[in-house]
C-alpha cells in the first residue's frame, strides 16, 4: 500500500506564539497581530508651495549656502563707495571704480558662467570667488595704504569673476524640478524674493559695518560672507547640475529664437531699477528705496504662492503692462504732492509689479536657453540687466540735474513703456517660433 502523505504542518497564525530559549527555558510569547502592528506613519506633504519647495532633498543646505554668498552682492559696492570716498574725498573716484567693476563684471560673466556650464559649479565658482576676493583684498590693501589712484579700479575689476550665485541656485531648481512648471514657478519666485531682500539689507548691512566699525570694515565682512557660502554652496554636490561639455553643435544662447528680444526687455526693465534708484535718492534720500524693494519681496512671494498662467507669454506682457502703470504712480506724488508718506506708499506698490515681472522673464530664459546652458543663459540676462540699470541711472541723473527730480521720475515710467513695446513686438515671434511649446507648454 502507498504511504499516506504526511500531515502538513499546521499553518502559523498571526497569533501563534514566538518561541525562543533564554537561560535555559523556553520562553512563548505571544506574536503581535496585524491589527496592532506598528505603522510607520508618513509625513505629510507641506500644503505651503514654498515648504514643499525647500523638503526637496538637498534643498535647504545649498540655500543656505546661496543666501550667503548673495548677501554681499549688496554690500561690496556700497562698501566700496564709503570707502574710497572717505579715504580720497571724492565721490566721483568712487562713483567711476564702481563703474569700472560693473563694465567689467557685464564683460566677464557670461565667460564665467559658460565655464560653470561646461566644467560644474563647484569645479569653476570655487577659484572664481578666490579670485574675486583676492581682487577685494587688494582694493582694501591699496585703499588703506594710499596706492595710486589706478590700483584702485585694477583691483575692483578682478572682483568680476565673482559667479553668478543666484543662477547657479535657479539651475539648481531647473534640474530638480525639470518637467515641474509649478514648482519651477514657486522656485523662482523665491529666487526673485531673496534676490530682493539681499539688495534691500546689503547696503544697510554695508554702511552699519562702515560707520561702527571701521572704513574697510564692510568689504571685509562682503568677501569673507561670499567665500563662506560659495563653499558651503559648492559643497552640496547631490544637488549640482551635470556638466555639460562644449561640442561643435553647441551655440550661444544669444542665438536661440526669441532670446535676443528678451535681452532687451530686461535691458530695459534694468534702466526702470536705475533711473528710480538715483531719482528717489535725490528727491527724498536712499531710505526710502527700502520700501520698494520691500513691496517687491512681498509680490514675489505672494506670486510664488499662486498656480501661473500657462500662457507665459501672455503673463509677461500683463506684468509688464502692471508695472507700467504702477511706476507711474512716483509721479503722480512727486508732481501733486511734497508729503513724502505718499510718496513711500506709492514707492511700495510700484515695488509689487516688479517681481513677478522679473520672475516671469526668468522663466522664459530657462524656456528658450538648453538645459546644459542655464548657468549662461541667465547670467546674460542679469549681465543685460545691470547694462540697463546703469543707463537708466545716467538717464535719471540727467534729468534731476536738467530738469528737477519730478520730471526724473518720467524716466522709470518711460523705461517700463520701452519694456512693455520691447515685449509685445518681441511676443509676435516667440509665438511664430513656438518656443513654448517646443518646451511642452503653450505659449
Amino acid at each position: 500500500m502507498p504511504k499516506s502523505p504526511a500531515p502538513a504542518p499546521p499553518a502559523r497564525t498571526a497569533s501563534a506564539p514566538l518561541l525562543t530559549v533564554a537561560g535555559g527555558q523556553l520562553v512563548a510569547a505571544p506574536r503581535p497581530s496585524p491589527e496592532k502592528a506598528v505603522r510607520v506613519r508618513e509625513r505629510p506633504t507641506p500644503r505651503n508651495p514654498y515648504l514643499r519647495l525647500l523638503a526637496t532633498p538637498g534643498a535647504r543646505a545649498f540655500t543656505a549656502g546661496n543666501l550667503i554668498a548673495r548677501l554681499p552682492m549688496g554690500m561690496l559696492s556700497v562698501s566700496a563707495v564709503i570707502m574710497i570716498a572717505g579715504s580720497r574725498g571724492s565721490y566721483a573716484l568712487a562713483g567711476a571704480v564702481t563703474a569700472t567693476g560693473l563694465a567689467a563684471t557685464a564683460v566677464v560673466a557670461p565667460f564665467t558662467a559658460r565655464l560653470v556650464d561646461r566644467h560644474g559649479q563647484a569645479r569653476i565658482a570655487v577659484p572664481a570667488t578666490a579670485l574675486a576676493v583676492l581682487g577685494s583684498l587688494a582694493l582694501v590693501l591699496c585703499v588703506r595704504y594710499g596706492a595710486p589712484a589706478w590700483t584702485l579700479f585694477v583691483a575692483y575689476a578682478a572682483t568680476a569673476t565673482t559667479p553668478n550665485t543666484g543662477g547657479m541656485s535657479r539651475a539648481r531648481w531647473a534640474h530638480l524640478h525639470r518637467g515641474d512648471p509649478a514648482a519651477l514657478h514657486t522656485a523662482n519666485s523665491f529666487e526673485q524674493a531673496a534676490d530682493e531682500l539681499c539688495f534691500m539689507l546689503g547696503p544697510v548691512l554695508a554702511a552699519t559695518l562702515c560707520g561702527a566699525l571701521f572704513p574697510e570694515a564692510g568689504t571685509l565682512v562682503g568677501a569673507f560672507l561670499l567665500m563662506t557660502g560659495v563653499l558651503i554652496f559648492a559643497a552640496q554636490r547631490a544637488t549640482e547640475p551635470p556638466p555639460n561639455p562644449r561640442t561643435h553643435k553647441t551655440t550661444s544662447p544669444l542665438r536661440t529664437p526669441g532670446m535676443p528680444a528678451l535681452l532687451a526687455v530686461f535691458l530695459a526693465t534694468g534702466a526702470v531699477f536705475g533711473a528710480l534708484e538715483v531719482v528717489s535718492i535725490a528727491h527724498a534720500g536712499g531710505a526710502i528705496l527700502a520700501l520698494q524693494a520691500a513691496g517687491s519681496c512681498a509680490a514675489g512671494l505672494l506670486y510664488g504662492s499662486l498656480r501661473p498662467a500657462r500662457n507665459v507669454r501672455r503673463r509677461l506682457l500683463l506684468c509688464l503692462a502692471a508695472m507700467t502703470a504702477l511706476m507711474s504712480l512716483p509721479l503722480l506724488a512727486a508732481a501733486s504732492t511734497a508729503s513724502l508718506p505718499v510718496l513711500a506708499l506709492c514707492l511700495l506698490l510700484a515695488g509689487a509689479a516688479t517681481a513677478p515681472t522679473m520672475v516671469t522673464g526668468m522663466t522664459l530664459v530657462q524656456r528658450f536657453t538648453p538645459s546644459g546652458q542655464l548657468n549662461e543663459g541667465m547670467t546674460l540676462s542679469v549681465t543685460a540687466l545691470l547694462g540697463g540699470v546703469a543707463a537708466g541711472a545716467a538717464t535719471g541723473g540727467w534729468l534731476v540735474e536738467h530738469a528737477g527730480t519730478v520730471s526724473g521720475y518720467a524716466a522709470p515710467t518711460g523705461a517700463a513703456a520701452l519694456a512693455l513695446v520691447i515685449a509685445a513686438a518681441g511676443a509676435c515671434g516667440w509665438r511664430r517660433r513656438g518656443a513654448d511649446r517646443a518646451q511642452g507648454n503653450p505659449a
